[in-house]
């Protein structure tokens, strides 16, 4: 694909051009790190991409880092980030503490280092390219991270969401499906292939003798496919120049790529085809054993096979000789034209060459094996867990399973199949856990599985079909059995247990999960009954729990801390305390399962506090969600996005994501959602000064005077009904509801509750008393951090100004309108801007929308206007997709408008407030 001054590639120059600016910036030190995925099918160019800008980071004095999946490793632990940090732990940075380089050698298996906290691993990666950074600029290239590890995708998932801040650029190249990349917060830069011109000129690049006709016939058969484009002259049966010779079926349309290879791979003699497929199923290792295994034919048979393998093009020796593929597409054509036998041979072959402890040598005995073997079965494993105690959870659940299969006792069977169960939960492979799941029911399961098995059937249930009846039916059951026992599988499975009970029972408000953590309390610990305690009846037992839950998180040691991720976020949520402190707290636990609950927790927090612009990203980490099987969490990010659409007063956005998630919450039984739909519902209407609606909607959720038991986060509704009972002239209704909050000591649960009470208060006061109702609720400490009630407080105190005839209320209301207008309340804005007007005050109506724009983003807009896509406006302004879909989601907000077809207009209509 190169162009003749091999500096671009044809046909490439808008994702060549993205690269090269994310490049400068990153070089430049303009203090963000940014990271891109190549997505497309094989042979379109993306690895060629990535030698691009390997060749040009080297050149401009970064370090580069580079990396190959391969199907064959896949099942190796952090087999793609010992790659990438290998070389940096040779010589380690003087700034690596030394807890992170131990805790990266353990897991990458190197020295003696003793196992760690596996959690700790991806801040240890990151601590270790942000202080390689230091002296130069670092380029991470990953390539066919579709075949990359479970362990290590996680662990750059994690890399991937902390780039803010670091001279780092990451960019991957996969191809399209089922990929490990999901969760990975990068721009996504599409390979597409060739047009017709640029696919000729590509062939008449490399085949300048290629007659015309010979040429139009390779564009039209390849598809614009680069590496069929350059291969398929290859495979002509006669001289591949005349243009003469009929061409193999290989070549027919609809051709796979893999098939290109064919024909010379079944040219090639025995000896040449053997280390072809050692090397192929072998992985990097291999590669550096071609000599090795050459000399095992024999001087001559050696000097045939390198001698044909290099005439056929498909590898080559390098001067090293290691034996390199011309394409990772020959790898998978070498192993898939392989017989079964001839495979098993390979994978026996290899394991004889490895030392007893490595642990590829059991994974080739595994591949290898043909029958029930309990030896075998036992040492695969031994290495899983001791895989799972590195951090390696994902890929010790495949050991276990295999072990499963490969062992001849039953009970044996069903006890590892369970232990792969919870091991792939943990690792982040919920549809893995889910077969396993099935395939553990199909056969009576040994009593002293049970609980393992009930952990791993209500994680799946919960977390992947989004359902709760397990956790009430085997969840109780299981921790009577433990209680019963006094043993479990690992620690603190009795308080995962309790916490995924806590989770069943404030989700759906089933009181049979309320009577089993009365119940089994005793047995866990004093952060799980807390926990319940917060959120079991918040207006009457919430109080004091903010204080105790930072008492014991500030107590907690690092192997306590590790596995209370969960609980201490969970029960901060219930009292709004879920603060930056907690999350960094636990943002070096690089796992999805921590790494989810911190989003949730941050998500709630940042609607909370005004952090609107953040709404987009809970959209994104619901994709995530979804598409690495945590249905639940998606579910519960969505349902955080109708907040801020809600808060906002965008009432088309709002209900079309409440048609998405209400008919789900109502078949999960999660009233939990269901109560938090109805809730917004009334706060739309609340933006649009639709009072009657909104009172009616939120006195079915709390009646006035009455705080319900079964209502989590029932101060956000309450503040509403106040001001919707005040709005419709329902005073009394206003303070008996007042009343029974500050009887409930509504004020000692939070801040943000004393907050929310004193406002209540001041809207619902009367006469002269309001006055000073108003300033207490000022004055309450902090109330600064709550955004969009305050603004709301401000507007209310504005009205109360207006209409009492006092100077100040034209301060208030500006204050108001300017808050409502950052945070994109645009129905909110207007109500504001209306009560200045009463007031005399002009609000900017000879303005163009336009204005209220930044450049950049009235930039963005106009190129949207006219139709350009994401891509073709971050190719003109060199952005990425994902900044310009940014940019324009906060136009939207600004112009108050929720679609690409609005734009035109709004942005030539005047703004009149």
């Amino acid at each position: 694909m190169r162009a003749a001054d091999d500096t671009d590639l044809i046909g490439r120059q808008a994702e060549t051009g993205l690269l090269r600016a994310a490049l400068d910036d990153v070089v430049a030190g303009s203090g963000a790190g940014a990271a891109f995925l190549l997505r497309g099918e094989a042979g379109l160019g993306k690895t060629a991409l990535l030698d691009l800008l390997h060749a040009e980071a080297g050149r401009r004095g970064c370090t580069v880092l580079r990396a190959l999946g391969t199907e064959t490793e896949e099942g190796v632990a952090f087999g793609l980030l010992h790659q990438v940090v290998g070389p940096l732990l040779r010589r380690p940075p003087a700034g690596l503490p030394r807890h992170h380089a131990e805790a990266l050698e353990s897991a990458l298996g190197l020295g003696d280092a003793p196992p760690r906290d596996g959690l700790l691993i991806g801040a240890a990666a990151l601590t270790l390219l942000a202080e390689t950074g230091r002296t130069a600029p670092v380029v991470v290239l990953l390539d066919d991270v579709h075949w990359t590890d479970a362990s290590s995708a996680a662990v750059f998932a994690f890399l991937h969401r902390r780039l803010a801040g670091l001279p780092t650029l990451i960019v991957s190249a996969c191809r399209p499906g089922r990929t490990r990349t999901d969760g990975w917060a990068a721009t996504v830069v599409d390979v597409s292939a060739l047009g017709p011109r640029d696919a000729g000129d590509l062939v008449r690049r490399h085949r300048p003798r290629l007659p015309s006709a010979a040429v139009r016939r390779v564009v039209r058969e390849a598809a614009g496919n680069p590496l069929a484009l350059l291969e398929l002259p290859v495979h002509r049966t006669g001289d591949p120049l005349d243009g003469t010779a009929p061409w193999p079926a290989a070549a027919e349309p609809g051709h796979r790529l893999d098939r290109l290879f064919a024909a010379r791979l079944d040219a090639l003699s025995p000896a040449a085809g053997r280390v072809l497929l050692l090397t192929a199923l072998g992985g990097e290792t291999a590669a550096w054993n071609a000599a090795a295994w050459l000399a095992d034919e024999g001087a001559d048979a050696a000097a045939e096979a390198v001698e044909q393998i290099e005439a056929s093009g498909l590898a080559h020796r390098d001067l090293a000789g290691r034996l390199a593929f011309r394409h990772p597409l020959v790898r998978s054509a070498i192993i898939a034209r392989a017989t079964v036998e001839e495979r098993r041979s390979a994978h026996r072959e290899l394991s004889a060459s490895l030392a007893h402890d490595d642990p590829r040598r059991l994974r080739h005995e595994a591949a290898a094996a043909v029958s029930a073997d309990e030896d075998l079965a036992a040492r695969l494993e031994a290495a899983g867990r001791e895989m799972a105690r590195r951090g390696g959870d994902a890929e010790g659940a495949v050991l276990l399973d295999r072990a499963a299969a490969l062992g001849t006792d039953p009970r044996g069977r069903a006890r590892r199949r369970a232990w792969a169960a919870v091991m792939a939960a943990r690792g982040g492979r919920l549809r893995y856990t889910a077969r396993l799941v099935e395939e553990l029911a199909r056969e009576p399961v040994p009593a002293e599985v049970l609980p393992l098995f009930a952990y791993a059937v209500v994680y799946v249930d919960q977390s992947h079909r989004v359902d709760f009846e397990s956790s009430f039916t085997l969840l109780p059951r299981a921790l009577g059995e433990l209680a019963a026992t006094g043993t479990e599988a690992f620690p603190g499975l009795a308080e995962q247990m309790y916490f995924k009970l806590v989770l069943a029972t404030v989700y759906t408000d089933d009181p049979r999960g309320w009577s089993a953590l009365d119940r089994h309390g005793p047995q866990v610990s004093p952060l799980a009954r807390l926990c319940r305690r917060a959120w079991s009846d918040p207006a009457r037992t919430a109080h004091g729990v903010a204080d105790e839950l930072r008492a014991q998180v500030d107590a907690m040691g690092p192997e306590q801390e590790a596995g209370a991720a969960w609980l201490v976020l969970w029960t901060a949520a219930a009292v709004d305390a879920a603060d930056a402190r907690l999350w960094r707290r636990f943002s070096a636990q690089h796992g999805y399962a921590t790494q989810g609950t911190i989003a949730k927790a941050k998500g709630y927090q940042d609607y909370l506090a005004g952090r609107w612009d953040q709404a987009e990203s809970r959209l994104r980490e619901a994709e995530a969600a979804d598409e690495l099987g945590y249905h639940c969490n998606a579910l519960v990010f969505r349902h955080h996005y109708a907040h801020f659409l809600a808060g906002r007063g965008d009432e088309d956005g709002f209900r079309e994501v409440e048609r998405h998630l209400r008919p789900r919450a109502r078949r999960a039984r999660m009233t939990f959602v269901e109560d938090h739909l109805d809730h917004l519902t009334g706060l739309v209407a609340l933006a649009h000064g639709r009072y009657e609606e909104a009172y009616r909607v939120l006195a079915g959720l709390t009646p006035p005077g009455v705080l319900p038991r079964g209502l989590p986060w029932f101060h956000l509704p309450f503040f509403d009904l106040v001001e919707a009972a005040v709005h419709t002239g329902r005073t009394a209704q206003a303070e008996a509801h007042v009343a029974a909050a500050r009887a409930t000591r509504m004020a000692d649960i939070s801040p943000h509750h004393a907050f929310l009470l004193a406002a209540a208060t001041a809207l619902a006061a009367r006469g002269d008393d309001a006055e000073a109702r108003f300033a207490t609720a000022f004055a309450v400490d902090g109330a600064e951090q709550w955004v969009f009630p305050m603004a709301r407080l401000r507007l209310a105190h504005g009205r109360w100004l207006r209409r009492h005839r006092r100077a100040t209320a034209r301060h208030a209301l500006r204050t108001a309108a300017h808050a409502f207008r950052s945070l994109g309340a645009t129905p909110w804005a207007v109500q504001a801007e209306r009560e200045l007007r009463a007031a005399g005050i002009a609000t900017g109506a000879a303005a163009g929308a336009a204005d209220l724009l930044t450049a950049q983003q009235a930039r963005v807009a106009r190129l949207a206007a006219d139709g350009l896509t994401d891509k073709q406006i971050g190719a003109e302004l060199r952005l990425s997709s994902r900044t310009v879909a940014d940019h324009l989601a906060k136009v939207y907000r600004t112009l108050g408008i929720t679609s690409r077809a609005a734009l035109s207009g709004a942005l030539d209509r005047p703004f009149t407030g």
